[in-house]
Parts: structure tokens; sequence; C-alpha cells
């Protein structure tokens, strides 16, 4: 039996290395799991390239999928074989919060991919109670993608969201942003518009649902004409938050999922509409709820297993771990046009659910 494997280490912030490390061993309670696929999240840009990880080093990597490959002792409702999707976020169960089912706001959480180790790598041990198993006939691909979907959901869950509402999705060429141009559909909205950067990005959102796409911020301010009433803003560029009040409705709702890496200020202007207009701001943090991992996990499996949430048009790269360093760096450096960037540390030749 093979006891090493194929993964991708970061030893300090740019300083990324394909190595062979050890395999994991599952525990009492806990799975060896064989990663189908692993998706780059947007935090793992500035994580692996600019701030680093809790912990050093540490294979990064946390949007993924797997198939049951071991056992631990103890473990039971699972097979070898399953396809599992894997809330990344491991909560302690104990603090306050989560006594009241809110797992998102854990206290003393653990974290795939950057409290221990992820999956850019082959193979990846954790609790066997927290995994998710995939509905039968669902591409392993989009089990990697149930945690941008269920983020951009909770976010929307956050506002007074209607069938009457006029929903903007700013950085909707994303796959934060794609999910929650789907969502703002699938709960009614009358209207969804979206901008982002480029016209390929624009293209995606059209592709996703959006009645109109900007690459200009100008361009969707002047289509705004009494604001939206739900704002969700995907990026985490510093402007834009403040961007996002200035275009919001009369009593409307500003989610905010992106992570900003620099101070963010609101203009006299906007704070002036946000008081007057009595906007709401709603910070946005993962998806996790109760019973573990949440109703936005639920709903994302089953609307990708009827195939109401749309997944596969936003996949620009599927590459091996050898590649890992190259493309999440040409993201970092925006020298790629890039959406949903995939990475199969085990090939592409992945069992049928």
């Amino acid at each position: 039996m093979n006891d090493t494997m194929a993964a991708v280490q970061m030893y300090a912030p740019g300083d990324i290395r394909l190595e062979q490390v050890a395999k994991p061993r599952p525990g009492p309670g806990q799975v060896l799991m064989k990663v189908a696929a692993c998706g780059v999240c947007g935090s793992d840009l500035a994580r692996m390239y600019k701030k680093g990880p809790h912990k050093l080093p540490l294979i990064t990597g946390h949007e993924f999928s797997a198939y049951v490959e071991e056992l631990g002792p103890g473990v039971t409702g699972l097979q070898v074989g399953d396809l599992v999707t894997v809330p990344p976020m491991i909560p302690c169960f104990e603090c306050d919060p989560c006594l009241q089912g809110q797992f998102s706001l854990c206290e003393n959480y653990d974290y795939y991919g950057s409290r221990r180790h992820g999956a850019y790598a082959q193979y990846v041990a954790g609790p066997a109670n927290l995994l998710v198993k995939v509905p039968g006939g669902l591409d392993a691909r989009a089990a990697a993608m149930v945690d941008p979907s269920a983020i951009a959901l909770h976010a929307i869950r956050r506002t007074k969201i209607t069938v009457t509402s006029r929903v903007a999705v700013l950085g909707g060429g994303g796959p934060i942003g794609l999910f929650a141009i789907q969502w703002a559909r699938i709960l009614g909205a009358a209207t969804v518009v979206a901008v982002d950067v480029s016209q390929e990005k624009a293209e995606l959102a059209r592709l996703a649902g959006a009645d109109a796409a900007y690459t200009s911020f100008d361009d969707l301010e002047s289509a705004m004409g009494s604001g939206f009433d739900v704002v969700v803003e995907t990026t985490g560029v510093a402007a834009i938050a403040d961007r996002a009040v200035g275009i919001t409705a009369r009593h409307g709702d500003v989610t905010l999922i992106g992570i900003p890496n620099a101070a963010v200020e609101i203009s006299e202007r906007n704070w002036a509409r946000l008081m007057r207009l009595e906007i709401d701001i709603h910070g946005s943090w993962n998806s996790f709820g109760a019973p573990y991992p949440g109703p936005e996990w639920t709903a994302t499996l089953e609307h990708l297993a009827r195939g109401s949430l749309r997944w596969e048009f936003m996949i620009t790269h599927e590459a091996g771990l050898e590649r890992v360093d190259e493309l999440i760096r040409a993201m970092y450096e925006r020298t790629i046009h890039s959406c949903k960037v995939l990475f199969l540390p085990n090939g592409r030749d992945l069992p049928t659910n």
C-alpha cells in the first residue's frame, strides 16, 4: 500500500511546492477521502500569495468533493465509494453560536485549507459525520461547487428579497456572483442585473440569467432608476462597497460577501443615502446552519440534481495538481481570464456516482 501522495504545500506566501507527502490516515470517526475535484476560492488568492494561512506549512484548498476511500473506526452511514461534498468549516458544536445552530459564527472552528490541511492533494482525512452524500447522478465537479452556491444563497437570504425586487450583483461574473444571479431568479426576483470587469464575465452573467450585464459601474448606475432593492457585493474591492450603497433603493438591502484587503470607507454622500433611505447593510459569512451544514447546502444539492442550478458553463480551467501554483498565481496577478478553476488531483477519469 502506498503511504505517500501528491500534494501542493505552502511554506510561505508565494512559496508553493508540489511534493510527495505522507498520506493521512483516518482516525476514530473519520474517513479517508480521495479528492475528486477542488475549486479555487477568491480567498485562496490572497491567502497563498499575500496574507498567508493560520499555520505553515499547509495544504490549501477548501471547495471540494471526494470519494470515500477508507472508513475509520466507528464510522457508520457511509460506504467506500460514496461521493460526498465536504463543508469546509468544522464547528466546535460547543460555543454559544453553535448551541444556537449558528455554525457560521462558531468561535472555535477548524477549516480545511486554512487551519488544517485541505484538498489540493490526492487525499484528505476528516470527520465522517460532517460529510454530505451527493444525489445519484450528480457530477463530482458540481459537487465541488456546492460551497460557493450555498454562500450566495445565504447572502441573499439575509435580505428581504421578494417577487418585486430589483437585484444587482456586483462581481456578477465570478462563481459566487453567477450563483447569486441564479438564486435571485429562483427566488422570483423581478429584475436581476450584474456588473463585472470584462466582456467575458458579463457574458457569463447573461448566461446565468441576468437581464443585463455591464462592464462599467457608471453604466450600471445610469440604469438603476430609483435604486436596487437588493445589492449583493461579491468582489471585496474596497471602493465597490461604497458604490454598492450608492445604488441601493429606499429600505433596500446591501449584503457584503467579498473579503477586502484594504480599508473600506463609505463616502459622505453615500452615508447620507444610507441614513435617509434607511438602507440595511448585512455581513454574510459562509453558509452554515442547523441541521449542519444547513438549508443552503440542502437547497443547492436539490437544485443541482434537478438541473435548475447551472454550473458547468462557469468552468474555465480544469487541471492537475502540477498547475496549482501556475494557475492560482495567474489569477492573483490577473494575467488570465478565469471563472471557476477546478483541480482534479486524481485525474479526469472520475467514477460515476
